[in-house]
């Protein structure tokens, strides 16, 4: 958990140093104007996320087991793609996440939780472990080659993309986080722009919970 802490503060320092610029840019696509959305309009319909019966994909969790989309089935699921250097979206996304889970109490063990990294150059299993700690026990590492991040991210319809300056790269990416019912089917997604009682009502109607007003 320290090794994660130190890693978040040693990128909040060089975002403010030696690739400020990489991460202003990452900022302005990724949680600024220029940011993709997952649910694009192509061709008069919505891309939304394949139910996960239809995903076609394997990915390793932070334990190093191998998972696929059918092992999220029977249990309502959030998922959100991100990576471990990432300076600001997703540390504010998985603690967001780490409140609600703690809000929705018992309720809350019937979710389970994958961060999908982009980034599998410096995202191993043992980084994901070390880094998902400092947030929440619940939520569960995800990497993979660049083939197999590739096919998850096209399953959930997520853009991402390496941005290079001044010698190193940040990773832009759709920041926000899906939602997926016990069967496996696309139930909507929570933007990290949202409060916190507009996202725990949309997680008590996943869980089949009347929200509370």
């Amino acid at each position: 958990m320290k090794g994660a802490r130190r890693r978040i503060a040693v990128v909040a320092s060089s975002a403010a140093l030696a690739v400020s610029a990489a991460i202003f840019a990452g900022w302005w696509q990724v949680d600024g104007p220029g940011a993709p959305s997952a649910l694009t309009v192509g061709g008069g319909a919505e891309k939304i996320p394949l139910p996960l019966s239809a995903m076609d994909f394997e990915l390793t969790d932070h334990r190093g087991r191998a998972v696929r989309p059918s092992d999220w089935i029977g249990r309502p699921i959030l998922v959100f793609f991100g990576f471990t250097y990432c300076p600001d979206v997703c540390p504010t996304t998985l603690t967001n996440i780490a409140a609600w889970l703690d809000d929705l109490g018992e309720d809350g063990r019937q979710l389970n939780v994958a961060f999908v990294s982009v980034d599998p150059e410096r995202d191993t299993p043992e980084a994901l472990a070390d880094y998902v700690s400092a947030f929440h026990p619940r939520i569960v590492g995800h990497t993979g080659t660049p083939e197999q991040i590739a096919g998850a991210a096209r399953d959930f319809r997520v853009a991402y993309a390496k941005i290079q300056a001044r010698g190193n790269y940040t990773m832009d990416h759709t920041a926000l986080v899906f939602l997926m019912d016990r069967t496996g089917r696309f139930s909507g997604t929570i933007d990290i722009h949202e409060d916190r009682h507009s996202a725990l009502s949309k997680l008590r109607r996943l869980l089949g919970i009347t929200p509370i007003e």
